[in-house]
């Protein structure tokens, strides 16, 4: 469908809770291949969520099958409809970045392993194990979806928030 625009922080709709997705239809389709488009359109992203478009909706896409950290462990592309994290186990600190953050990245502790409950874009319902790096990417995207950044994960900003080097 379309490469979209990715609202950057401190945009306020990126800290507003989304809602609740009634049905999985067209829209909603149409929706999820504007993030997925997103996602690989950007040809770093391992995700996007719907908030980071502009809409407000909980929705979110996740695929870290071609990045080095997850290649070996994942499930392929993941298209969400309001996922739900079921349990969590273990935890782990990795370097996280944003689109909607571009000028950083940050250490962030999470699970290092997740239970995740959506709906897949044919409105079926799913429930999946992820480990590593890409039950990291799901919970990253999951916490924007509730208005939340990594940023607001750091525990020190002084010592855990770093500059991106420029090219």
């Amino acid at each position: 469908m379309a490469v979209r625009e990715i609202l950057l922080y401190p945009d306020p709709r990126l800290k507003s809770p989304c809602q609740i997705v009634e049905k999985a239809d067209g829209a909603c389709d149409a929706l999820i291949q504007d993030l997925v488009d997103t996602m690989y359109g950007a040809g770093h992203s391992v995700g996007v969520a719907a908030p980071q478009i502009g809409v407000p909706q909980r929705v979110a896409v996740v695929d870290v099958s071609a990045s080095r950290q997850g290649r070996d462990n994942h499930h392929g592309l993941l298209t969400m409809i309001n996922p739900i994290i079921l349990q969590r186990s273990g935890t782990m600190t990795m370097r996280e970045g944003c689109m909607s953050v571009p000028d950083y990245t940050g250490n962030v502790a999470r699970a290092e392993e997740i239970l995740v409950q959506f709906l897949d874009r044919n409105g079926r319902s799913r429930a999946i194990r992820c480990r590593g790096f890409e039950a990291v990417a799901v919970q990253h995207e999951l916490d924007h979806l509730d208005g939340r950044l990594f940023l607001d994960r750091i525990s020190s900003l002084k010592t855990d928030l770093f500059r991106r080097k420029k090219p």
